[in-house]
């Protein structure tokens, strides 16, 4: 989810901290598990413009389970998911719906904005209009209506929506019916070196850009901002000196990086206020980053223009009139070539 819900949290000092997620179950080949991998039976709700379920979209196209695990993408624009009630403020996901017409921001300014696009789809199950009307039916106690869901469609219920966990479960349980399953992206002798990289990364740049964008107060940005550059900086000088960023093979604590930094200067250093730094002026993360782009599948999975919509329109506290900035056309300079093959590696300090 790449937006503060109702139930994330201010601290007292103004920074931002989000909840955890509520669904936790977990795929198992073990006999008598409630959700053994099936060909067909699963289903992904996710968004082109959520980093976190943009993991699990790039973990399906790597591991080829796209005929395997079906996907619904839900529209960019987030709107008011009870607007007959006035005392409900939450606004959140919403499916494509043919026949609405386009609608402004949640303020009633800016746009407006498409009820339905090309790459968009209607809710398949119960065919309801937003997100929140899904967790709901899906009989949901917890009250934070984000992407991805991991969805069972026999047992009718939600699997998971911890994209940290869905992404290892589509990595290594459906390897029966996946076009790649040599491909491993957890691999046991990697397991220390990952989780190790995703805990600094995931705090102070996956979290932390929405850290610096959400916070309240100077001290929780000054704070936030600190701690993004220096991760920011560590992150450049590990790809001066190895391939990927936990070792010298593509795991998914790249596939939790680059979706972070796909965004980075397209999005948050405008939006969240990260502009100490850019990819575009890091030499090594700018190759690094087209290398995985132009890695079969993961270029079909970047849609920046309903990333860029998502962000610079969901948020009138942030940017009421849903103005959204040209940009520097980011993923053209993906598209150019990179030389991670013949990268000169320096000495490890």
């Amino acid at each position: 989810m790449p937006a503060r819900t109702a139930l994330d949290e201010l601290g007292e000092d103004g920074s931002f901290k989000r909840q955890d997620a509520a669904w936790r179950s977990w795929i198992s080949k073990e006999e008598g598990a409630k959700f053994p991998p099936e060909d067909n039976r699963y289903h992904l709700y996710v968004a082109y413009a959520c980093p976190w379920a943009h993991r699990a979209l790039i973990t399906r196209a790597v591991k080829g389970l796209e005929k395997v695990i079906s996907v619904t993408i839900v529209m960019p624009v987030w709107q008011r998911t009870k607007p007959e009630d006035k005392d409900d403020k939450h606004s959140g996901w919403v499916f494509a719906d043919a026949d609405r017409e386009a609608y402004p921001n949640t303020a009633g300014l800016g746009g407006p904005f498409p009820a339905s696009l090309a790459e968009n789809e209607e809710e398949p199950e119960f065919g309801v209009k937003t997100v929140r009307e899904f967790y709901e039916r899906a009989n949901d106690k917890d009250g934070k209506y984000t992407v991805p869901i991991l969805w069972d469609k026999k047992n009718k219920t939600i699997v998971s929506n911890e994209s940290s966990e869905i992404i290892r479960m589509l990595n290594s349980e459906f390897n029966e019916f996946a076009e790649n399953p040599d491909v491993d992206l957890y691999p046991d002798d990697m397991i220390k070196n990952i989780e190790a990289a995703n805990e600094w990364i995931y705090s102070t740049i996956n979290n932390g850009v929405y850290r610096c964008g959400f916070a309240t107060s100077q001290k929780a940005y000054d704070a936030a901002i600190e701690e993004l550059t220096a991760s920011f900086d560590r992150v450049e000088d590990i790809l001066s000196r190895q391939r990927y960023i936990a070792g010298d093979k593509f795991t998914l604590a790249d596939i939790r990086l680059f979706v972070t930094l796909l965004r980075f200067d397209e999005v948050y250093v405008v939006y969240f206020k990260t502009n100490t730094r850019t990819v575009a002026s890091s030499p090594n993360m700018l190759n690094y980053l087209r290398e995985i782009y132009q890695m079969p599948g993961i270029k079909e999975t970047v849609n920046m223009d309903q990333i860029k919509t998502h962000y610079y329109a969901s948020h009138p506290d942030l940017n009421r009139w849903s103005i959204i900035p040209k940009g520097c056309d980011f993923v053209a300079l993906l598209e150019k070539p990179h030389d991670r093959d013949h990268q000169p590696k320096k000495a490890k300090h």
